[in-house]
């Protein structure tokens, strides 16, 4: 059994939006975000951001994005190995 202080946690957040415009990154309405999460490693987020893009395959501007929030927090030692 595995306890949450044997791995390093690696926060990763999910969220998504409608687009402006297809292969562009700026959102139509910025009030309108959808924060699905934050999750202690990427498997997990991964899987969110699977399951929310499933849900919006129908809507073509929506996207979902993995954003690796320990790289933000810790640039020199935030990285997976």
């Amino acid at each position: 059994m595995t306890t949450s202080s044997d791995h390093k946690q690696l926060l990763h957040l999910v969220f998504g939006g409608e687009l402006k415009e297809l292969g562009g990154v700026e959102f139509k309405d910025l009030s309108n975000l959808d924060i699905v999460g934050i999750y202690p490693d990427y498997a997990s987020a991964a899987a969110a951001w699977r399951a929310k893009a499933q849900q919006t395959v129908d809507n073509a501007m929506m996207r979902y994005f993995v954003v690796h929030m320990h790289r933000l927090l810790d640039p020199e030692t935030g990285h997976e190995h």
